[in-house]
């Protein structure tokens, strides 16, 4: 049961930088169309579209993807108290 916790924790962490680095790459042109670009905007895009639909950008910046990396650590240590209960 551990592996898969610690599987489970390692791929969130890794979704997360992901998605850091996709906000970054906004501030770089033509970044996004790179061929990193368009993958990180595969695997990332449908997760913060949900974000998205209910949080309205201020101005010209988008606070989802903050949103969306707060709520991602939430499960990551959701998953340590997880593993306490069953350890």
């Amino acid at each position: 049961m551990s592996f898969i916790l610690d599987v489970l924790y390692n791929l969130i962490e890794i979704y997360s930088w992901a998605l850091i680095i996709y906000i970054l790459m906004s501030w770089f042109p033509n970044a996004r169309e790179s061929a990193i670009g368009q993958f990180l905007s595969r695997i990332t895009e449908p997760y913060l579209e949900i974000f998205r639909r209910f949080i309205p950008p201020i101005g010209m910046i988008d606070v989802s993807p903050i949103v969306a990396i707060v709520i991602l650590n939430f499960a990551q240590y959701g998953l340590i108290e997880v593993f306490k209960w069953i350890v």
